[in-house]
């Protein structure tokens, strides 16, 4: 999905996308559940059914700390194992780091770490060189996008022997007998090795259904042959529709409480750039950012003179 996402972006940039279109990929109800509390637990299971590893005081490097790293990263720290990360991106490496996890450069551990996962949607996160340097008996695997993220290709060399043990499970060896172990070729582990809850799935299906609705029932002229976000009502909405499964009852705010907050009694109720994460960045005018400097500027020299 994230790959078609990027497709979709490029295809409007050039002018060439021909009917509106939502990106539900980046809605809040795909987000933060989907990529979120699914990948916590999918990670666990898609390990666990292929290679039966312990990970207590096992060292793992998660390429990548957006929801899914996030994800992958509760679940591993949770079972005892040492995390590192890999980020490219300063607000996320240090959401990584006041999560507890050490943020480094993936060639600074290549040769220590016993798993390697990759939650970036990039490409060529993991190369034939890194995988040259990892240590005997290693686990590498694709969380994130595609088969893309470890450059499964290279390795497809006459040198190197392949050895299929299991389903989904490839032992790769090196002429020297060192040997790591492939999951899924490369593809997503979730969706190849483990199974996908039915009930984030449910949220998943019910954010694009409702997209498709808003699309098609839309008056003429609301949307342009562009890409749009889920409108942060249906958001609230699709979240509304599970929260019976697990008897939970929403606080409804009174006229007064509304009006102070300066919102609608029946939503939304946040901001388009609140990010529900327990460390989300508002935008600040630049007014704020100017206030901000001085402030900055003048405590300098206020503790330079003490």
């Amino acid at each position: 999905s994230a790959m078609f996402q990027v497709w979709l972006y490029q295809l409007s940039k050039a002018g060439k996308l021909c009917v509106p279109a939502m990106n539900v990929n980046d809605s809040v109800t795909k987000q933060k559940f989907d990529n979120l509390y699914c990948c916590r637990e999918s990670i666990l299971d898609g390990l666990k059914r292929t290679t039966d590893v312990m990970f207590g005081g096992k060292q793992v490097v998660v390429c990548g700390y957006g929801e899914v790293g996030k994800g992958c990263c509760a679940a591993l720290k949770a079972l005892g194992a040492i995390v590192y990360v890999t980020e490219i991106d300063p607000i996320c490496a240090l959401q990584a780091c006041m999560d507890g996890f050490r943020v480094v450069k993936l060639n600074e551990v290549i040769r220590q770490v016993d798993v390697i996962i990759t939650c970036t949607g990039n490409k060529n996160v993991v190369t034939r060189d890194q995988l040259d340097r990892m240590k005997n008996g290693s686990i590498v695997c694709n969380m994130g996008h595609s088969n893309t993220e470890i450059d499964v290709a290279s390795l497809r060399t006459p040198e190197l022997t392949w050895e299929r043990v299991r389903s989904q499970v490839d032992h790769v060896i090196w002429p020297d007998g060192k040997r790591i172990i492939l999951l899924a070729e490369g593809r997503l582990l979730n969706l190849s090795c483990s199974t996908v809850p039915t009930f984030v799935l449910s949220i998943t299906a019910t954010t694009q259904a409702l997209a498709l609705i808003e699309l098609y029932n839309a008056p003429e002229g609301r949307y342009k042959q562009d890409v749009y976000l889920l409108p942060k009502k249906m958001d609230e909405y699709v979240a509304s529709l599970h929260l019976a499964t697990f008897d939970a009852h929403l606080t409804e705010l009174s006229d007064e409480q509304a009006k102070y907050l300066g919102l609608n009694k029946n939503g939304p109720f946040k901001p388009n750039y609140y990010r529900y994460t327990f460390t989300h960045f508002k935008i600040l005018k630049w007014g704020n950012i100017l206030k901000l400097i001085l402030t900055y500027c003048y405590c300098t020299r206020l503790f330079a003179n003490t």
